[in-house]
């Protein structure tokens, strides 16, 4: 009696801890020795639970509720390989900031190290891929551990949410039997401070400001530079891009703005914010002419390569990273400054004290360039043929006002970057960029739909196998969500690398271009989704327009040929490249 005392108590402390500390999300795969956990999360009124049986997906949804909400979900399975299961979701979140609770239920410490079934090390098997770990004791009613129970809860939340955010672990053994007792009327009780209804510890962060005589140096100091740019990568501040626009603005500093910045899209001015960099970078001229004095960096690296080689291109350029957390985003190595601030107080201090400035020759090429781009990558929205960047020239115009767009790895996200053109409607395109791998996608997309309402997501085909269980939470939840899949029966963006050319045809399909052959139609009804293959451009807007008059799981599958889509992005490119030669000779002339 005296064991099952000590569960009821300390497993509702915790739980209720965990609500009491703002969170509102448990994502539970089902096991035995997660039993104490798993039943107090679904019996707390403050949790919303949702299950899902494989824990490598529930892992990436886990993540999506945290991208969505911008705060932590907890994430819980029993021991054993259960536990393996969630570190290509935990990796991600590291390196992506998403906040996330990982709770692993464990064998107690007598079980361990001697041959127990289920049972395996998982004593900090997150290594440093996680913010903060901890072994926690076992059960015990005592007015000490009943205080180290809420602390703990408390930390975990307030860790994961504190910048730069990230996944924290707890590893909680229990010892049989699990079954606490949830009729017991101080269940949420023990440990509880006198008030009852706030935090037994309450965290609070303070935001991170320059002082006013720093931001005077900073803005002297930039006003020398003429030469300027200003590169903005993946965030999640819907505000920065005004921010980002009048300290552009003040300087005459161009911005190159990532497709997951939020800057392209919404009702700010998007004067100096260009989105054609990524075509035109790619010709050595423009990488030579455009050589900049100075480099202000906000977010994370851009998902264009072509970026970051022009950046490593002019290491004598003063390179200056501004990010609000902390950390150490700089795959460059060229950094000159790292200055961790809010970049949205930054952006507005320095603006204002900028004495008026007139427009450089310089960013007026950068601007002419992105003109002369952005006609061409436009033009691809009138291809007949089944191209995979009009994909995202056809879904700015369709998605909802507010809507997310979720792009998978590989190609996908580097159409958005191409394709995703500058425009007032309020968009939100996000994709999983800490590692950038291709796994769980089509999960953490549904996490989001879960928070969201609606998502958007597009990915290849390679990527939709790779997680078909995920669609399963779809079914379980009725999540409502439209998924494009771009089957050209392989790695699509490897026609487009080095490999295609340099290893012979045979080889290329076995390692890199990899057919499935699979149809894809069969999973997708046996999840109770929606499946439609469109044979035109036309039928794809009316497919796409009834997913969203719809409900539930909606599948629609473009079928592509690897080698033309290769074709028709070099032709582009080619299109691009000659143009901006001209006028770089018409500048030098």
């Amino acid at each position: 009696m005296s064991h099952r005392e000590d569960l009821t108590a300390t497993v509702g402390a915790f739980v209720d801890e965990l609500v009491l500390s703002g969170l509102r999300h448990a994502v539970i795969s089902p096991g035995s020795r997660s039993t104490p956990l798993a039943l107090a999360m679904v019996a707390h009124p403050g949790l919303k639970e949702w299950l899902l049986v494989d824990e490598r997906s529930a892992g990436f949804f886990a993540l999506g509720l945290g991208k969505a909400l911008g705060e932590p979900a907890a994430l819980l399975c029993t021991s054993g390989t259960a536990t393996a299961n969630y570190f290509p979701a935990v990796a991600e979140a590291k390196l992506a900031r998403v906040p996330l609770v990982v709770l692993t239920a464990d064998r107690p410490h007598e079980l361990r190290d001697v041959g127990a079934p289920q049972s395996m090390d998982q004593i900090g098997m997150y290594g440093t891929h996680v913010k903060w770990f901890m072994d926690m004791a076992l059960p015990d009613r005592s007015e000490l551990m009943l205080r180290y129970v809420r602390t703990t809860a408390a930390r975990a939340v307030a860790t994961a949410q504190t910048g730069p955010k990230g996944p924290i672990h707890l590893n909680l053994p229990y010892r049989e039997p699990l079954m606490p007792d949830l009729a017991s009327p101080t269940f949420w009780q023990g440990g509880r401070r006198e008030e009852g209804t706030t935090p037994y510890v309450r965290v609070t962060a303070g935001e991170r400001e320059l002082s006013g005589k720093e931001l005077d140096q900073w803005a002297q100091s930039l006003s020398q530079w003429e030469r300027g740019l200003i590169v903005v990568g993946p965030q999640e501040a819907g505000e920065l891009g005004p921010a980002v626009h009048r300290l552009a603005e003040s300087l005459r500093f161009p911005v190159l703005a990532d497709p997951l910045s939020r800057l392209r899209n919404g009702t700010h001015p998007k004067e100096w914010i260009l989105e054609g960099y990524d075509a035109f970078l790619r010709e050595k001229e423009a990488v030579e002419k455009l050589a900049p004095e100075v480099v202000i960096r906000f977010g994370a690296m851009p998902v264009s390569k072509a970026v970051l080689l022009y950046l490593k291109e002019h290491p004598s350029a003063r390179q200056i990273v501004i990010d609000p957390d902390g950390g150490w985003r700089d795959p460059s190595l060229l950094s000159a400054e790292m200055i961790y601030t809010d970049p949205i107080r930054f952006c507005t201090g320095v603006a204002h004290r900028i004495p008026p400035r007139k427009e450089s020759a310089w960013a007026q090429l950068w601007q002419e360039l992105n003109r002369e781009t952005t006609a061409q990558l436009a033009k691809a929205g009138q291809m007949e043929a089944p191209f995979e960047g009009r994909v995202f020239l056809e879904l700015a115009k369709l998605l909802p006002e507010e809507g997310i767009l979720f792009a998978g790895n590989s190609m996908p996200v580097r159409d958005l970057d191409s394709f995703l053109l500058n425009s007032d409607r309020c968009l939100h395109s996000i994709a999983n960029r800490g590692i950038s791998g291709i796994d769980g996608v089509v999960s953490t997309a549904l996490g989001v739909a879960a928070a969201r309402s609606h998502v958007t997501l597009v990915l290849g085909d390679l990527s939709f196998f790779h997680d078909l269980n995920g669609l399963l939470a779809a079914k379980l939840h009725a999540l409502h969500a439209t998924i494009v899949v771009i089957n050209n029966d392989g790695g699509g963006i490897f026609s487009l690398l080095p490999q295609a050319s340099q290893t012979d045809p045979d080889t290329f399909e076995t390692l890199f271009g990899t057919p499935l052959g699979l149809d894809f139609e069969h999973a997708v009804h046996m999840y109770g989704g929606h499946w439609e293959r469109p044979d035109s451009w036309e039928s794809f807007r009316k497919a796409y327009v009834a997913s969203l008059e719809g409900t539930g799981l909606h599948v629609i599958e473009v079928r592509t040929d690897r080698q033309e889509n290769a074709d028709l992005h070099q032709e582009i490119w080619k299109q691009i490249g000659e143009r901006v030669r001209k006028r770089l000779e018409e500048v030098e002339g």
